[in-house]
């Protein structure tokens, strides 16, 4: 392919198939190329260094059928692509007469048209495809309506796909990934240092951010802090959004991250009012001071249904707020935002509004701002690192159940103890089962105060005191007497157990239960042994059954 002399053609001047244009420092090329395994042909942007990387497409719905294509200025000023036939299937559509225009491309990858004062017509900076370049914005213009995002291309196929990635205008701005009509990843709120639902967006050595939020415009942009790096973001068939740098030393592309991580990018996985945490299982839960809607479904897994509240409330009278901390942000679309205030204020606004479900700020570097939810929370995860606090509405009976167990407990997962129950065969060494049971913490106590109670009136010969009344004239005393042993030491194998199970037989004095929250395992092979504490969360069932 030959190339002009020039970044530049001019209104006298066109590029036919075998010519093209290379910006002045080299880095980008354009001009005419087909797909492999295709007779198509279209006119479009790709990098010098890696010529099948393809960053822009002029005529991505509308393929020349062959090789007779001419790009050249028509008459009215616009940049024009005619095929073999001199009909016209790509122009820039410049609404008004341009003056001796001229197209140059950049050595930012942007296409550009001017007049003969250098103003900016038209670029191609503005028409993305599936990649997003340093220096574009990415983003709405609010006083022409523009709105630049991502489309995903076929495979081997320029032309568009089914996804597509734009920011969203509606309540506080946000970037929704959608294939077709349906969302299926949300990039959260700006937060003063990255997207609330993109936390592997960092400060970093390759390139700076920002992200701009005006009456006039709101959009996100990049830029490359060395002339020397290449970077590129693309949207790719199978809607993942991904950043690749260039690596000189292995000439390709490395990916540097992609923006959905796991299962809990997927919008609103766990419904209204859940929450997704990647490091649970399963990964989705309620949100404090709400159960399933319904909970068979999620039991199965079927979590789409989402979470209702424990309790209901009268507005302003018996309610308040309870703060959740390190989610990412829920969907902003019918969310309310004023940056100049602070949370104060924005907790006053928030409670005097009964429509109001939830409010946070906007800015974590110092805290100001104000975000308000209204109706149903959805697509909320939870984060080790780099989460944002929100305040959720409540009840008072959930308030003050959350404020009570926080303060007798002084633990972070206050609310509730999960003991797990594992169920032995008698002739299996391992468990066949384990069954997590989920207890709330009040009675967890009650059973280990009344283990202790029980273990008392043993040591006090009072055993018989633990029966009620009304049962004791019915009941076997000898097997209300038998005990459980923690220690699997202490316990009597199960040919043993068949033969007291079955006899009067007496058993031999207990040993104290272990009803703190340690048991102690001495070693009896050596004297200098220290006891260890182990949290007391499993029980052990052996069943006598034939298999």
């Amino acid at each position: 392919m030959k190339s002009f002399a020039s970044d530049t053609i001019t209104s006298n001047q066109e590029i036919s198939y075998n010519q093209s244009l290379v910006s002045a420092g080299g880095v980008y090329e354009l001009g005419f190329f087909q797909l492999r395994n295709s007779r198509h042909s279209y006119l479009g942007i790709w990098y010098k260094i890696s010529p099948s990387t393809i960053v822009w497409v002029a005529n991505k719905d509308t393929p020349l059928k062959n090789s007779s294509g001419v790009l050249k200025f028509y008459e009215d000023g616009n940049l024009v692509l005619f095929n073999g036939t001199n009909n016209i299937i790509w122009s820039t559509n410049i609404s008004w007469q341009a003056n001796n225009p001229t197209t140059q491309l950049l050595d930012s990858g942007n296409l550009v048209v001017t007049d003969q004062d250098g103003v900016f017509l038209w670029q191609s900076f503005d028409y993305m495809g599936d990649t997003f370049l340093p220096g574009m914005k990415y983003g709405i213009d609010l006083v022409t309506g523009l709105n630049r995002y991502l489309t995903s291309s076929k495979d081997n196929d320029p032309s568009p796909g089914m996804y597509t990635n734009i920011l969203d205008p509606r309540g506080y701005a946000q970037i929704l990934l959608r294939k077709g009509s349906e969302v299926v990843f949300r990039s959260g709120p700006w937060n003063g240092l990255h997207f609330s639902g993109m936390p592997s967006l960092k400060q970093n050595s390759i390139y700076t951010y920002k992200f701009v939020y005006t009456e006039q415009e709101i959009y996100y942009k990049y830029e490359l802090t060395n002339s020397s790096f290449y970077s590129r973001m693309i949207l790719d068939d199978d809607g993942f959004l991904q950043h690749y740098t260039w690596s000189n030393l292995n000439q390709n592309w490395n990916l540097y991250f992609t923006a959905q991580m796991d299962n809990c990018d997927k919008f609103s996985l766990c419904g209204p009012f859940g929450s997704c945490n990647i490091n649970n299982s399963p990964i989705c839960e309620c949100l404090p001071g709400f159960r399933p809607k319904f909970l068979e479904d999620w039991i199965s897994g079927g979590w789409s249904t989402g979470c209702v509240r424990n309790t209901e409330f009268e507005c302003g009278k018996d309610d308040g707020f309870l703060k959740v901390k390190g989610i990412k942000l829920p969907d902003t679309r019918k969310s309310w935002y004023n940056t100049t205030i602070g949370l104060k204020e924005c907790e006053s606004i928030c409670r005097s509004n009964c429509s109001c479900t939830a409010y946070s700020n906007i800015d974590i570097r110092d805290g100001s701002g104000c975000l308000l939810w209204f109706g149903d929370l959805i697509d909320i995860r939870q984060y080790s690192d780099y989460g944002q606090d929100f305040y959720i509405r409540l009840s008072q009976t959930d308030l003050g159940t959350f404020s009570l167990n926080a303060a007798k407990l002084k633990v972070e997962n206050y609310t509730h103890l999960t003991i797990k129950i594992k169920v032995y065969y008698a002739d299996s060494e391992k468990p066949k089962h384990v069954l997590p049971i989920v207890l709330p913490m009040v009675v967890v106590v009650i059973v280990l105060l009344g283990i202790a109670l029980a273990w008392w009136l043993y040591k006090e010969g009072k055993s018989l005191e633990l029966i009620d009344d009304t049962l004791t004239s019915s009941c076997i005393i000898s097997e209300v007497l038998r005990t459980v042993q923690e220690n699997p030491e202490d316990r009597p194998n199960m040919a043993i157990v068949g033969l007291l199970l079955g006899s009067d037989q007496e058993m031999p004095d207990p040993n104290e239960p272990g009803f703190f929250t340690e048991r102690k395992f001495l070693d009896t092979d050596s004297s200098s042994s220290k006891p260890e504490s182990y949290s007391l969360n499993n029980m052990t069932i052996t069943l006598l059954s034939a298999r």
